[in-house]
């Protein structure tokens, strides 16, 4: 049996094929009286007529372009269906599906590329935000040197969402905390104390910009500050000794919190 026309009427395995909907679909749409076969064996099986088939492909066609099956069931069944209008409507539903999945295949691109590239700002853009002391090679750098690790994934998802504004907001809040930190070591505040707790505070919510920072987390940054002659350079730029002062801050509050600076590790 190859033709509803010859034998009288095709099988649901064979309508499955001929439509591809799967038999359960078929099956479902029998059982709510969408889309019932008309014929049957002597053994009881179904067989779909040509009449059938017709209806079945309306089901289909509609079900594809998004109509659920109730107003699938409205629109052939119902004389008086504004079909047209039922039409236009789901046209217009389909059109702000494809309009929100472009601009989600927009943001999967962004994000991508903040992965790959850490920035997604241009070379002068860069250039404008940072200053000019800024290396346009420092993002590749990092990359290559921090790729697979949880904080370079944080930092290129905050990354995928900034443009230029949002990235100088980030950069004046550091540039305002590092002229924080260099009046206050002028100004003598002490390791320990309540304002030297609250630097440390701020520091953490500021570097929170780039990823996630824990206590013991910063107690390593502030170590690599100190020692890495890069970051020494900009702190002590900024006041001689900084960088040693700010370690000795963070090492207090660290302490303050249960936490041995001498054993602390990046988690």
């Amino acid at each position: 049996m190859t033709d509803a026309d010859e034998a009288g009427g095709l099988t649901v395995g064979q309508v499955s094929a001929r439509l591809g909907v799967t038999v359960r679909a078929l099956h479902h749409w029998d059982e709510i009286g969408l889309a019932r076969p008309s014929l049957r064996t002597t053994a009881g099986y179904r067989l779909y007529t040509a009449g059938d088939l017709e209806r079945l492909h309306r089901v289909v066609v509609y079900r594809e372009i998004g109509l659920g099956l109730d107003r699938i069931r409205t629109v052939l069944d119902d004389s008086t269906a504004d079909v047209p209008g039922a039409l236009r409507a789901q046209r217009t539903q389909v059109a702000e599906r494809i309009a929100r999945l472009r601009r989600l295949s927009a943001g999967l691109d962004r994000m991508i590329d903040a992965h790959e590239r850490g920035l997604l700002l241009t070379v002068e853009q860069q250039a404008a935000v940072f200053g000019p002391q800024w290396n346009p090679d420092w993002p590749a750098e990092a990359r290559r040197r921090y790729g697979g690790t949880t904080q370079w994934q944080q930092y290129a998802e905050r990354s995928a969402s900034r443009g230029p504004e949002e990235w100088q907001a980030v950069t004046d809040a550091m540039a305002d905390l590092d002229r924080a930190l260099g009046e206050a070591m002028d100004t003598g505040v002490t390791p320990g104390s309540p304002e030297a707790d609250q630097l440390v505070e701020r520091h953490r919510e500021v570097f929170a910009s780039y990823f996630p920072l824990t206590r013991q987390m910063q107690v390593c940054l502030a170590r690599t500050f100190e020692t890495d002659p890069g970051f020494a350079a900009h702190y002590d730029g900024i006041r001689t000794g900084l960088a040693a002062w700010f370690r000795r801050i963070v090492d207090a509050g660290a302490r303050a919190h249960g936490i041995d600076p001498e054993t602390a590790t990046w988690q």
